[in-house]
């Protein structure tokens, strides 16, 4: 596979992250700014009782202000950790991405959100290329390791 761009205004972004993620066989680890889509929970989900481990980072302040998201992981099947920005308080750990068995790195605007699906123009990046897979690898363990866990 090389990069793949996919733009809401031709299709469904979500279904992309469906598909991949179905596809997906051993891990799947996502930095997301927001994540209230439904679908795309049960998705990350259905990952794990599969035995794919998967880990989600997200911003606190986003997911302290969203009751749906709040709502939507209150009993998931795997583990999220929350994260601030670089200055701690008043900034965002702002990533939208998420790597999958790495390999594949999704990229891009588009936040795991209904919004997202349904109102907005969005983009996201499918990457293969292995040195930028490294890059997002390292951010994500970064990210990992210093955010508190949202359980």
């Amino acid at each position: 596979m090389s990069s793949e761009l996919i733009l809401t205004r031709a299709g469904s972004v979500m279904e992309a992250i469906e598909r991949l993620i179905y596809h997906a066989s051993r891990s799947v680890d996502a930095a997301l700014y927001r994540l209230n889509h439904p679908r795309l929970v049960a998705t990350l989900e259905s990952a794990g009782k599969r035995g794919l481990r998967v880990r989600v980072v997200l911003d606190r302040n986003k997911y302290q202000e969203s009751r749906i998201t709040r709502e939507l992981l209150e009993g998931s099947r795997f583990p999220f950790r929350l994260s601030l920005g670089r200055r701690g308080n008043g900034s965002k750990m702002h990533h939208k991405f998420a790597i999958l068995d790495d390999r594949l790195a999704l990229t891009g605007s588009y936040n795991w959100t209904l919004e997202s699906e349904e109102q907005n123009f969005e983009n996201l990046l499918i990457l293969d290329e292995p040195q930028l897979l490294e890059a997002y690898r390292q951010e994500f363990e970064a990210l990992w390791e210093e955010a508190v866990s949202g359980l």
